[in-house]
Formats: C-alpha cells, structure tokens, sequence
C-alpha cells in the first residue's frame, strides 16, 4: 500500500501579481524551487492564507532570484499581490519508503527571500 504525504513546501511566501491573460499555472522563483525539490510543471497545490482559497495547478519557473510568485490565468483571480500564501507538493511512498522519507519546508521572508531549508525527520518518529 502507498499513502500520499507532504513532499515539499513553501511556507508563507507572498504572491507578487495575478496575470489573468497568462495561459495557466504559478510562476515560482527558480531558486525556491530548486531549494523546495519542486520540478518545472510538476502538480502543486495552493493554499492562500488571506482568503482561504485552495487550488491544484503546476509550477513554472521565473528566473532565478527574481522573487516572484505570480498566479496566472483562471487562478489569478484566487489571489491579489501582497497575499500570504502556501505551496505544496505530495508524493506516494511505500512504508519501507516512509522509513528515510522527510518533507523538505522552504521558509522565505516577507520578499519572497529564501531564508532557511528545513527537513521535518520528526516524522520518522510517528510511523
């Protein structure tokens, strides 16, 4: 049996615009992306902290260090610039697999600035 776990996420990061012509998807700071293990149109959900509202979409790439995180298409209008929001990423793992698995946490400060990568090993403790 696979059970479906957190794989990585950006913690708290603030959305810098909302591009209702852009055709789909959330533009993500390469350099956050890299750090987070997140990959170019893999599936990713976002959660924005100042509405409520949830979505599933795919991460596309700005450039690095440019700090931005841009919702595009229909999903600007889930969220306007200066929003708190989360994204995440979910992985399926055997129980052998959950024996070395961590979900990597990607801490950012107000300006979309990678601060600090995390692991959360306290899960091994609870399987």
């Amino acid at each position: 049996m696979h059970r479906t776990f957190l794989a990585a996420k950006i913690h708290s990061c603030t959305l810098t615009a909302a591009n209702l012509n852009y055709v789909g998807s959330i533009s993500i700071d390469r350099t956050l992306l890299d750090a987070a293990g997140i990959l170019p149109y893999e599936q990713v959900q976002v959660v924005n902290v100042a509405n409520g509202e949830r979505l599933i979409t795919y991460a596309i790439a700005s450039p690095a260090n440019s700090r931005a995180i841009e919702l595009n298409g229909a999903a600007a209008r889930l969220g306007m610039p200066g929003d708190r929001i989360i994204i995440m990423t979910y992985a399926q793992f055997s129980s052998e697999e959950l024996q070395t698995y961590c979900p990597t946490v990607v801490l950012v400060d107000g300006q979309n600035k990678l601060v600090e990568v995390r692991r959360y090993d306290e899960l091994l403790a609870t399987v």
